[in-house]
């Protein structure tokens, strides 16, 4: 599990804008012709259609799309009753959560009141606003009631993802638990430790997908739920037991499923021991389970173990349910979230761990051949299957319970939609993390005294993804990340000018001179560029002392190319090397070619470039379809450059017919498929829509990539480098922390790949 520190998430939720979600316009707003239509006096006709039929609020609003997530502070995460201003980073990002996983908007909602009646009338006031409402961190027995009134009262669905999304979630998990381990859900015997809102909501829906009410018993911290305790609130009473059965431990035995919403260390090895043949253990506190994974597994071979917990197998992951439940029920104008809705969702989820794991989810984790047994009873949280998966099933249940105002008919259509929802928004970095961090490889951050270099340095090392080697003064770096606040665990240091590297410093300039000998490059010159931390840090991957190299440059890229390329090498088969940067956009994910390299690129350098694109975009596991750009479409000018744009594609043509390729064309023709289509029928690459841009130059190229960089239209990842024979990469000397990490990540990933080559 990802270590975090204080001063990490502080650091996380303060840089730059504070907080986590902001708000962006989706309509055009450039012109005053625009600002009449958004508010007066165009706007005013979507009013008076509202006013005449409220449905068509969404039509002419986002209320279609969005959620309101709200939440009083009373049982925040395990924080406990903290209030409702200091649980705002969490229902932030829930709202996150919400859109990047299933590209739903919400606002966070913190209501500063206790009392359930008030609560129940502040949000239903609320309801014009928002599509549902996902209620939030509200504890037992109050929330029981807030949620049951508002489903009564309100006519959009609302849900309370502690109770419902666990139930969810591990109904899911039960069901193939079941499965694996040859048990009928009517026959087997339930103990459940913890009486709050999410126990009690998981126990409901267990009952409802077939566990026998007699079958069950319920301990809180006082023991079994007895039907002659005094005191018993209706939530409790609903599962009192009259067996002669006192403690947790009493009633494990001879049990076939645990499940555990309660308090860390509760349960021990001996009661595992304890229960019946193939038992189940659902220990789901957090941060710790009732009983750690391993005593468990250790404790009986034929368990089957899941916990809240990523660093195991079976994580019960809210994630996986509420953004696409919520996609669902709001796509089809559903007016609750009622229990046949919950269970498609329930039977969709188990259905899809059965189904073959795709290359991309085994990637994602580091792992092979993941496949449905004991150790994946449940989909993985960044599986993309998801959104294609559960949402549909929820809509489905909505129609065919009659709860769906749009019911949906043309379910093509419908998945079609879908995926165009599954923009990256981080994805492919996540993804790119977890392989990395799978094998942690040695990467050298070359400028280990700057602050945005140090600061990178610790991330990746607390984040496991690879094992950084920052070169510089020891004595000055340590008082750096004192200043800086910062944990130089997992982070090595290396001084280039210490006197115990002499004989380090001899090697290496002794190859270097040998590589550079018709350069003018003597032992002594080498000898003096080994105090230098770029030649240094490259001379380590070169000889294999390390993985992997980021260095920092303060101007243009391309002055050091010619040095990288005689001490690393170019790939066989190329004659350059150049690089990429991938720009996340709301329309998608685009790359960018060259940005740092080649600043005249003849005909053979774009053929290069080109070639190594195609190449690098595959890297990412994505179909590369480029665009050779030009301010000329196939021919329409004559000048030089053009005819050298034209005359590159021509070559790929001929030579290369595998990468997929066309032009010269000019930029709004290579985004715009339709239009292209329609001009130019005859277009090689037509029907498909262009995600790799090859410019014709290094300024056009840079400039474009700084441009939105600076503009905030979308995010950047790059430079990554394309063509040399190990992994050097380079960046700029005011890098922010996260660029310097993304780059440090897709050096790491790109030595693990080279080392299975």
């Amino acid at each position: 599990m990802t270590k975090v520190t204080k001063e990490m998430a502080l650091d996380y939720h303060e840089e730059g804008k504070p907080g986590k979600i902001e708000i962006v316009p989706t309509k055009p707003y450039a012109s005053q012709h625009d600002l009449a239509l958004a508010y007066s006096p165009g706007v005013a006709y979507p009013c008076l259609e509202i006013e005449k039929n409220p449905a068509d609020a969404y039509r002419y609003t986002n209320k279609g799309n969005l959620v309101g997530v709200i939440s009083n502070g009373t049982a925040v995460l395990g924080l406990g009753d903290i209030g409702s201003l200091a649980g705002k980073p969490v229902m932030e990002g829930k709202a996150l959560l919400f859109k990047i996983f299933a590209g739903l908007d919400a606002f966070d909602i913190e209501i500063n009141e206790k009392d359930p009646d008030k609560i129940v009338e502040i949000v239903k006031a609320l309801e014009p606003t928002f599509g549902g409402i996902n209620l939030e961190d509200i504890k037992a027995p109050e929330c029981f009631k807030i949620e049951t009134r508002l489903k009564q009262e309100c006519d959009i669905p609302v849900m309370h993802d502690d109770q419902h999304g666990t139930a969810i979630i591990s109904g899911a998990g039960l069901l193939n638990a079941l499965k694996i381990q040859n048990k009928k859900i009517e026959d087997v015997r339930l103990v459940v430790n913890g009486a709050g809102a999410a126990a009690i909501s998981c126990t409901r829906l267990y009952v409802a997908l077939g566990v026998s009410p007699k079958n069950v018993v319920m301990c809180d911290s006082k023991g079994v739920i007895r039907a002659d305790r005094e005191g018993l609130n209706a939530q409790k009473r609903e599962f009192a037991t009259t067996r002669d059965l006192h403690t947790l431990q009493e009633a494990l035995v001879g049990a076939d499923v645990f499940l555990g919403l309660s308090v860390a260390d509760v349960v021990t090895p001996e009661m595992v021991c304890s229960m019946a043949p193939n038992p189940i253990v659902f220990a789901l506190a957090n941060p710790n389970p009732e009983i750690a994974y391993d005593l468990a597994v250790g404790a009986r071979p034929d368990v089957i173990v899941a916990t809240g917990r990523s660093d195991y197998p079976n994580q019960i992951n809210n994630v996986i349910g509420f953004p696409y439940i919520f996609r669902g029920a709001l796509d089809c104008g559903a007016t609750c979230i009622n229990e046949d809705m919950k269970i498609a969702a329930v039977h969709a989820i188990a259905d899809l761990a059965q189904e073959p794991v795709p290359s991309v989810v085994d990637e994602a984790y580091g792992m092979n051949n993941i496949k449905f047994g004991r150790e994946y009873i449940l989909p993985k949280a960044l599986d993309p299957r998801l959104l294609l998966c559960v949402a549909p099933a929820v809509a489905r249940a909505a129609a065919e319970s009659g709860v769906a105002r749009r019911p949906i008919y043309d379910w093509n259509a419908y998945q079609t939609r879908l995926r165009g929802l599954m923009g990256d928004d981080g994805k492919m970095m996540r993804r790119i993390a977890e392989l990395a961090r799978a094998t942690p490889k040695r990467v050298v951050i070359c400028e280990g005294n700057m602050d945005n270099m140090l600061r990178a340095a610790v991330r990746v090392a607390h984040d496991h993804i690879c094992c950084p080697i920052v070169l510089g003064n020891e004595e000055m770096i340590e008082k750096r990340a004192q200043r800086l606040g910062l944990s130089l665990e997992g982070v090595e240091i290396v001084n280039p000018r210490h006197d115990r590297e002499e004989k380090t410093r001899e090697r290496y300039a002794t190859i270097l001179a040998r590589k550079k000998a018709r350069e003018g490059f003597s032992f002594d010159y080498a000898l003096e560029k080994m105090y230098n931390r770029t030649y240094f840090g490259m001379m380590m991957v070169e000889t294999g002392d390390a993985d992997a190299c980021l260095v920092s440059t303060y101007s243009a890229g391309e002055a050091l190319a010619s040095n990288v390329v005689s001490i690393i090498g170019l790939q066989d088969g190329f004659s350059h090397f150049a690089t990429m940067h991938i720009l996340n956009t709301r329309r998608g994910t685009f790359f960018i070619a060259d940005t740092a390299v080649n600043p005249d690129a003849d005909k053979s350098a774009l053929v290069d470039i080109a070639r190594l694109s195609d190449k690098t975009v595959r890297f990412f596991a994505i179909d590369p379809v480029c665009a050779m750009l030009s301010y000329s479409n196939f021919g329409s000018s004559d000048h030089e450059e053009a005819r050298l744009v034209a005359d590159a594609v021509k070559e790929l043509h001929e030579k290369y017919p595998r990468v997929v390729v066309d032009g010269e064309m000019q930029l709004d023709y290579a985004l715009n498929t339709e239009l292209r289509d329609k001009t130019f029928p005859f277009n090689t690459i037509k029907g498909m829509d262009v995600n790799t841009l090859i410019f014709p130059n290094l300024t056009a190229a840079n400039t474009t990539c700084k441009m939105l960089l600076s503009m905030g239209v979308g995010s950047i990842i790059g430079p990554i480098q394309m063509g040399l024979k190990k992994p050097v990469y380079f960046t700029n000397s005011n890098s922010s922390e996260r660029e310097i990490v993304d780059l440090v990540t897709i050096a790491a990933l790109d030595a693990i790949v080279l080392e299975k080559k």
